[in-house]
């Protein structure tokens, strides 16, 4: 059995989990305590709405939010008004509210719409579901969090938990292409609609060994899938294989199954008219690009400004620090709730030289 470690890496308004196995990256998650993604928390909301359509009813949730609650969840003979105990089984999308799950009360539940708890950040879900497993931080404050429920399972580093390999894996897994062994590469591209993944042969493309780009796409399948769910992709998934005639694409469908048997949300649906192999992901998590926006988001940038920041800090203490960004990202970071604060703490003080022209990716914490 594969020897499992979750790693929790906290920096200024963010915090990074990954479970390795093995030294492999088996899960990741990117989460920001100022902008939570609800899943597991408990709400008190009102059914405002029966949706007969839909097969359920809308609830309306603390701030004005509405979600969704299926009849097989326990919409089913409610009626409009009625005050709900409900949980979110899945993150927001797009414009649309939350999934949510009715749980009963041990009393009758009155209003207003509130929340009751918030539910399991990543390290504790994974914690959950890899009993065996040890937890490392570099964070003094989660470590005293996560130890009332964890015990000794749980560790302190006061050096970063993320070497610099799994920051390029992160890093990574914010972008579209993902290189392949041997050759090649993927290039995932997330659209409103769907997620289309291409496989690039490489070196192998153009060539007439029929067996070499057999090969390469048999290696893919087991990468594609692993990268949906580091990604936590979800909705419709079109993955396009590098050459083969349709018999042969599908031939590596029994593949594509093993391949994602491992992931219980993801489905295989079989092949399209145009060769593609189709698959399914139930949305439970809100996936990364959604997180970190695409292109990467003002926030985004900024937080991993201060993120390389502390590290710099950490190596030179004591040295005033500068901010080299566009405004924008500033201006993120000031809206971000203790952001700066926290930086501040673990850092110093920072001050902000505003450079328009800064490309995304480019802004620079250094020594004033």
């Amino acid at each position: 059995m594969a020897a499992s470690l979750i790693l929790l890496s906290v920096s200024p308004g963010e915090q990074r989990t990954a479970l390795l196995a093995d030294g492999v990256l088996e899960a990741a998650f990117v989460e920001r305590p100022s902008h939570p993604e609800g899943v597991g928390d408990l709400h008190v909301g009102r059914l405002a709405a029966r949706a007969p359509a839909m097969a359920g009813a809308f609830v309306a949730l603390a701030g004005g939010e509405t979600g969704f609650l299926p009849d097989s969840d326990g919409a089913k003979g409610r009626t409009e008004g009625e005050w709900l105990r409900v949980a979110i089984t899945r993150a927001a999308q797009g414009g649309k509210g939350p999934r949510l799950a009715h749980r009963p009360a041990p009393e009758a539940i009155t209003g207003p719409p509130r929340l009751l708890s918030r539910g399991p950040d990543a390290a504790l879900r994974l914690a959950a579901q890899h009993p065996d497993a040890l937890v490392q931080t570099d964070s003094a404050a989660a470590a005293a969090r996560l130890r009332p429920m964890l015990g000794e399972r749980v560790s302190f580093s006061p050096r970063p938990v993320f070497d610099d390999a799994l920051e390029a894996v992160f890093e990574e897994l914010a972008g579209h292409e993902v290189a392949l062994q041997g050759g090649g590469r993927l290039t995932i591209h997330p659209t409103p609609a769907l997620v289309a993944i291409d496989v690039d042969a490489g070196g192998v493309a153009g060539g007439r060994d029929a067996a070499a780009h057999l090969s390469l796409n048999q290696a893919t399948l087991a990468e594609a899938a692993r990268q949906i769910r580091l990604r936590h992709l979800a909705g419709a998934i079109l993955l396009d294989l590098a050459g083969m005639p349709m018999a042969r694409r599908k031939a590596l469908l029994p593949a594509m199954q093993q391949a994602a048997a491992a992931d219980p949300h993801l489905r295989v649906v079989g092949i399209t008219g145009l060769g593609l192999i189709e698959l399914q992901r139930r949305r439970v998590h809100t996936p990364l690009h959604e997180v970190l926006g695409q292109p990467p988001s003002a926030l985004t940038r900024g937080l991993a400004a201060l993120r390389r920041g502390v590290r710099q800090a950490q190596a030179r203490p004591g040295a005033p620090l500068v901010l080299t960004a566009h405004p924008a990202v500033w201006q993120a970071l000031r809206d971000c709730p203790g952001a700066l604060d926290a930086f501040t703490q673990a850092a110093g003080p920072l001050t902000f030289q505003a450079d328009p022209l800064c490309p995304s990716g480019r802004e620079d914490i250094h020594a004033g």
